[in-house]
């Protein structure tokens, strides 16, 4: 499934690096208390908006964003003193209905810092699981076999980098 998150208005989401550190910690606890239901594909942290590539087992995606955004929400009105809802609307779905769409949407969101021309390279982004897939950082909540298993196997990791960043040279 793909899951849009946007500040409400546009509105910053992430103002300093421990937001990104806080919301990350509340996302592996999240997949924590509804263990081996929800699994991270891949992700993007931007300024205002998420974009999280998660697999859903029997759960209803619905409970996990519910507490997610409500944690997250919580902590940042009060660091903030912020009134009013932070997020624009619950948060955008869509169904992941073919491989070629599951593969082609891990791109699209490891892209999302170079398309907003934050960064050159994906891999030049902190807050995104990019460099999960290219053995740069480890982090046990990405399952990124589900997308380097359509690569081959002598080396995954460097065949998708290709697949990704040929767009960045086209």
């Amino acid at each position: 499934m793909h899951i849009t998150i946007r500040g409400n208005r546009k509105y910053t989401i992430f103002r300093e690096d421990l937001d990104y550190v806080n919301y990350m910690n509340i996302l592996r606890e999240s997949l924590d208390k509804y263990s081996n239901e929800f699994e991270i594909i891949s992700y993007v942290l931007m300024t205002n908006h998420i974009h999280l590539q998660i697999e859903t087992k029997e759960r209803h995606i619905g409970i996990f964003m519910q507490r997610l955004n409500g944690l997250y929400a919580k902590y940042f009105n009060n660091k903030y003193n912020y009134v009013g809802h932070l997020f624009q609307e619950r948060y955008l779905s869509k169904i992941i209905d073919s491989s070629s769409y599951m593969i082609e949407l891990s791109k699209y969101i490891h892209l999302n810092p170079v398309r907003a021309k934050i960064v050159e390279n994906p891999a030049d982004y902190l807050w995104s699981s990019y460099n999960v897939y290219m053995d740069k950082r480890k982090d046990n909540i990405i399952h990124r076999e589900k997308i380097l298993s359509f690569f081959e196997n002598d080396n995954a990791s460097e065949h998708y980098k290709k697949y990704v960043e040929n767009l960045i040279e086209n």
